[in-house]
């Protein structure tokens, strides 16, 4: 009898979240096809969209400023010798390389090309492409509160990466004034970052009404041929998260004169725990015990590139990025030139920095990308319902992205155990 207490408000709250967002999308499509142009349905539903999209934008910059400062001041200034120079050098290096496949696989798959939302008010921004040059110099905010106030994204990540460097620095300090009162800022924008993703949370608990409101639009007004789309996206992100493994991981491992069967053999399960939790933090236990126990990299290097890893590195979610911003600007019908292709490169790689390891965290991201080259997700746009499309499969794409940057976690712990001499060969050769 306990156990129906709250009845179906309870029921709702203990199903898993990945379970409610899939059965909201699923509902949603299936709801659509049935009623087709149900107009008074869909002026029904629109406003609880509409107001799911308005609760992400409401989130997104407390967000970047948060987890930027905290995970770039949370780096000692003494970890950034020689070491801590290699792993963010690598990291960068291999999520560079995540963000460009990704791109090319959206351009040559295209997903997305071809879908007409019939029907749907609004449509995104159109703005002027900017030169390579206005990209770089946009970067520096000339009033960082300004570009908070506005949303602008890369200034605000380029001012939150100096602060938090600076604050990492002030930490640091033998002056006990100095130190005292860094520490109290750093405890100040932890405990934000805290708060923030506690609101993270609630706002995910809305997510399947949100995405069922969505996703019922798009079939009602489009009808079954919406699911094409949909499938094309999953398939380019995990071709793109192969990929990366081959073509990057691979290589590396050659380079490195490594197995690449063997690494991908111990790698597993860490991998497949990341799969499961779409957890990044989550599975840094099982990743450190694999790196010690079966790879035979010594504490004091996994110690401290696995933790880096898990806020810094992202090449599974930066692949998302590239397929899903391709897959947008198709949808609107407005595809990326170079410099947007550009734009989004700079973005995914300087937001990795600070994206934390939890789930749906690249759903945060995308909404960055995405409004970093100008498709402003506004309520009742075009660009907000292909979101909104994206957002239903995010579980299954997040499943796949938060085990590649599991992965690429784990290459770096290797890599640099290898470069400094440290890799144990007969563990890693047992």
């Amino acid at each position: 009898m306990s156990e129906n207490k709250g009845g179906i408000f309870s029921l709702y709250f203990r199903t898993n979240l990945l379970v409610r967002i899939l059965v909201g999308l699923i509902l949603g499509a299936i709801f659509g096809i049935v009623f087709q142009k149900a107009n008074g349905a869909i002026e029904f539903l629109a406003p609880f969209g509409d107001l799911f999209i308005r609760l992400l934008k409401m989130i997104m910059v407390p967000v970047i400023v948060c987890t930027l400062i905290v995970g770039t001041s949370s780096i000692a200034p003494s970890h950034l010798g020689k070491v801590g120079l290699k792993v963010i050098v690598f990291y960068m290096f291999t999520s560079l390389c995540a963000i460009i496949i990704g791109l090319l696989v959206g351009v040559v798959l295209s997903p997305g090309e071809g879908l007409e939302l019939a029907n749907i008010s609004g449509v995104a921004k159109e703005v002027k492409a900017p030169t390579l040059v206005e990209i770089l110099l946009n970067i520096i905010p000339t009033n960082p509160f300004g570009s908070i106030a506005k949303g602008d994204v890369l200034p605000i990540i380029c001012f939150c990466i100096f602060f938090g460097i600076a604050l990492a620095f002030s930490r640091d300090s033998k002056e006990e004034n100095i130190k005292k009162a860094a520490d109290t800022v750093y405890a100040f924008f932890e405990g934000m970052s805290d708060v923030m993703f506690r609101v993270v949370g609630w706002v995910m608990q809305y997510a399947p009404i949100g995405v069922f409101a969505l996703i019922f639009i798009v079939f009602s007004k489009n009808g079954a041929e919406a699911f094409g789309p949909l499938a094309n996206v999953t398939i380019s992100v995990y071709i793109g998260l192969v990929l990366q493994i081959v073509l990057v991981y691979f290589a590396i491992c050659f380079f490195c004169k490594l197995s690449p069967m063997t690494f991908l053999k111990k790698v597993r399960p860490p991998m497949i725990t990341a799969f499961v939790t779409r957890s990044s933090g989550a599975t840094i236990p099982v990743s450190m015990e694999t790196a010690e126990k079966s790879m035979g990299v010594p504490r004091s290097i996994f110690g401290f590139t696995l933790p880096v890893g898990a806020t810094i590195n992202m090449d599974g979610t930066t692949i998302y990025l590239g397929v899903c911003a391709i897959f947008v600007a198709n949808v609107v019908g407005s595809p990326l030139d170079l410099s947007q292709q550009l734009t989004v490169v700079l973005t995914a790689v300087l937001a990795s920095i600070g994206t934390a390891g939890v789930p749906g965290a690249g759903a945060i991201m995308l909404l960055m990308v995405l409004e970093s080259v100008g498709l402003k997700v506004e309520a009742g746009s075009v660009v907000a319902i292909a979101y909104g499309m994206i957002l239903g499969i995010d579980a299954i794409l997040d499943m796949g992205r938060t085990s590649m940057n599991v992965v690429g976690d784990m290459m770096g712990a290797v890599v640099i155990a290898k470069s400094e001499n440290e890799l144990n060969e007969k563990v890693w050769n047992s």
